[in-house]
């Protein structure tokens, strides 16, 4: 108890001193929040960069209202708040970004399908093993793309109810709502999820045995250019995406079509990293010369003991990942 008051009087020494015009102590005051903010910030956005933005844009919003917060409710709370109506405008105001496939002399076949979800990228991994084992299913690709396709407002209301634990009520007070509509959009939420997400609750366990055993026969296949090995990888639903390009690709005759056009002559260098928890790989081509240029990033998402689906990224990931452009 005693600690807890301590701590209570050092924020509030923070408080005070951050709105006689302090910086630093306001970057002390809310430094403990920053990542937790910048995850929240991505989930809302499906975009690291935009989280970045947001993330930046919302702290500079606290630091200029500070002298109108009235302590009401706690730091996190108010930055929350504010994170969280950013990123609602954000995702009313997005316009769409365009892309073109960028793999040099690879002409990719005809989809199954062109998705919906316009733009999405990837989360490094910079937590140890353990917080991402307790966060990989509201970090995971399947449940971030999930989120993309609802509502900007239900997908406030699902992450502050259903992840972050916010009650009802405070979450009303957070998007300036009732109750009551608080209540209807989870429940829409829910289900919304329910129809758009893939399952992904028998994944291996992240760096398990059968993770590694995947992995490393994913990574033989695919620098060999072995397309049928890589297909037999792979679950009967494979689904193949690669955002913002809107091509999809499900079932192994589809995937193993794909992957014939992309390694057909061909020979890449995959270095792993990890990204929203799961298995990833910088995707480098090889050429001529023996230099091997950045061509993207692939994460996958398991079953069991083999890929349920693999994302395709574009090669502007890489640095956010500590990979470079050129081996």
């Amino acid at each position: 108890m005693e600690k807890e008051r301590t701590m209570t009087d050092a924020r509030v020494d923070l408080l005070a001193r951050a709105r006689e015009g302090d910086s630093d102590a306001f970057h002390d005051l809310t430094a403990p929040h920053h990542r937790e903010l910048h995850v929240h910030c991505y989930r809302m956005l499906g975009s690291l960069q935009d989280a970045e933005d947001a993330l930046q844009d919302a702290l500079l919003s606290a630091w200029q209202a500070l002298d109108r917060f009235e302590g009401r409710s706690s730091v996190r709370t108010w930055l929350y708040t504010i994170a969280t109506n950013r990123c609602l405008n954000l995702r009313r105001s997005a316009s769409s970004r365009g892309t073109e496939w960028t793999v040099p002399g690879v002409e990719l076949p005809e989809p199954s399908r062109l998705g919906e979800i316009a733009w999405l990228q990837p989360y490094p991994n910079d937590l140890d093993p353990a917080a991402w084992v307790e966060q990989r299913d509201s970090m995971s690709l399947a449940f971030v793309t999930a989120l993309q396709a609802l509502p900007p407002r239900q997908v406030a209301v699902l992450l502050l109810r259903d992840v972050l634990g916010f009650p009802a009520s405070d979450v009303a007070s957070m998007l300036d709502s009732t109750l009551d509509a608080v209540n209807a959009a989870l429940s829409r939420a829910r289900a919304g999820m329910r129809q758009h997400r893939r399952a992904a609750s028998s994944a291996p366990a992240p760096m398990s045995a059968v993770e590694s055993t995947l992995v490393d026969a994913f990574v033989r296949a695919y620098q060999a250019s072995d397309i049928e090995a890589v297909v037999a990888l792979l679950t009967d639903e494979i689904f193949i995406s690669m955002p913002p390009l809107p091509f999809e690709y499900e079932g192994p005759a589809a995937a193993r079509s794909m992957f014939s056009s992309v390694l057909g002559g061909r020979r890449f260098e995959l270095v792993q990293t990890r990204a929203n928890g799961q298995p990833a790989f910088g995707t480098y081509l090889l050429a001529p010369d023996g230099t091997r240029h950045g061509t993207g990033m692939l994460v996958l998402t398991l079953e069991g003991d083999r890929i349920s689906a693999l994302t395709r990224f574009e090669a502007a990931m890489l640095p956010w990942f500590g990979l470079p452009r050129v081996l």
